[in-house]
C-alpha cells in the first residue's frame, strides 16, 4: 500500500474520533504503568475493575510496595496472569521508589528494565503518558496490519517498523489508538464489519464481510 493511500486510510478511521484516548482508566503515567502492565491477556473493561479498587487503596508505587503482593493479588484474581502480574506490580514499583524517585522514567531503556515491561507496554506509556509518537502493536494491530495491508508483516516488530514508516508523521501519535479502537470496534478478528468501515475503499482485504440482512 502505498504512502498516499495509508494516509487516506488513517484519515478514515480518524474521522469519527480525532482525539482519541486509552480506554484503560488511569490518573498519572503510574496507574497507566500498571495498568498496561495488568491488561496482557485480559480486557481493559476487566482491568478497569480491578484497577478501581486497587489505586483506591494503592496508587503510588511506595503505597504499592507496602500493600505487597498479596494485597494487590486479593484485588486482580479475576483477570489472566493474577499471579505473576502481582508480582510485577510490587517490583516494579520497588524499583521505581528506589531508582526513579517513585517516577515513571520517560525513557524506553528505563521502561523495559522494569518487571512485565516488554516493548508494547513501554511504547503505550511514551505515548499515551507522555505523547511520543510511539507505535504499540498488540493484536489488533498486528491483525489491521497485515489483513488490510497498511503494514504486512510476520512479527509485530516487522508491522511497527512498517506503520511507523508509512503512517505520516502528523498522524503517528493518535494512529495507536485509532488503529485498536477500529479493530476493537470495527475490523474485529472473527468477523470484521466492513460494510460500516470509513477506510474500506482503501483496505486491500479481497473477502470483504457483506452487510448483514
Amino acid at each position: 500500500m502505498t504512502r498516499a493511500a495509508v494516509r487516506g486510510f488513517i484519515e478514515a478511521i480518524s474521522g469519527a474520533n480525532p482525539e482519541p484516548e486509552s480506554e484503560l482508566e488511569y490518573t498519572d503515567p503510574y496507574t497507566l504503568l500498571c495498568a498496561v502492565v495488568m491488561s496482557a491477556q485480559a480486557t481493559d473493561v476487566s482491568v478497569n475493575k480491578v484497577t478501581r479498587k486497587l489505586y483506591a487503596e494503592a496508587a503510588t508505587p511506595a503505597a504499592m510496595v507496602a500493600l505487597g503482593v498479596e494485597g494487590v493479588a486479593r484485588h486482580i484474581r479475576s483477570i489472566g496472569l493474577w499471579q505473576a502480574k502481582a508480582r510485577n506490580v510490587v517490583e516494579l514499583s520497588r524499583i521505581l521508589v528506589e531508582k526513579h524517585n517513585g517516577e515513571v522514567p520517560h525513557d524506553r531503556a528505563a521502561l523495559e528494565a522494569l518487571p512485565g515491561v516488554g516493548r508494547k507496554t513501554a511504547s503505550v506509556v511514551l505515548n499515551v503518558a507522555f505523547g511520543e509518537s510511539a507505535m504499540a502493536v498488540d493484536t489488533h494491530i498486528f491483525r489491521i496490519g497485515n489483513r488490510t495491508g497498511i503494514a504486512p508483516g510476520t512479527t509485530t516488530r516487522a508491522v511497527e517498523d512498517g506503520l511507523v514508516k508509512r503512517i505520516p508523521p502528523d498522524l503517528l501519535r493518535h494512529s495507536h489508538n485509532w488503529l485498536i479502537l477500529h479493530g476493537r470496534y470495527i475490523c474485529k478478528a472473527r468477523k470484521p464489519e466492513c460494510w460500516r468501515c470509513p477506510a474500506v475503499a482503501w483496505c486491500l482485504c479481497k473477502e470483504k464481510t457483506p452487510a448483514q440482512e
